[in-house]
């Protein structure tokens, strides 16, 4: 895809020198800088929602451990009535 920017004179020739220093273009140098940002904000995405699972999960353990068992395995499943 092809975008318009609207950028400073003087910023252009001074990323382009960047460029250059760096063996790319300044389409290069873009590019490579939008994929970073991305690719840090896939990351705290991930972040956030392993934090948010981590949550969940302490909540669920706190509620599955409330209260005592009152049953035996053995009461579950009686097999004399076979």
């Amino acid at each position: 895809m092809n975008i318009t920017l609207s950028l400073d004179d003087k910023l252009v020739k001074e990323v382009r020198k960047i460029a250059v220093e760096r063996d790319t273009t300044l389409t290069g140098l873009v590019r490579a800088y939008l994929e970073q940002v991305a690719a840090e904000h896939s990351s705290e995405r991930k972040r956030r929602d392993l934090e948010q699972l981590n949550r969940t999960l302490d909540r669920l353990q706190t509620s599955l451990d409330y209260g005592k068992r009152t049953w035996r395995r053995e009461d579950l499943y009686d097999r004399k009535s076979q």
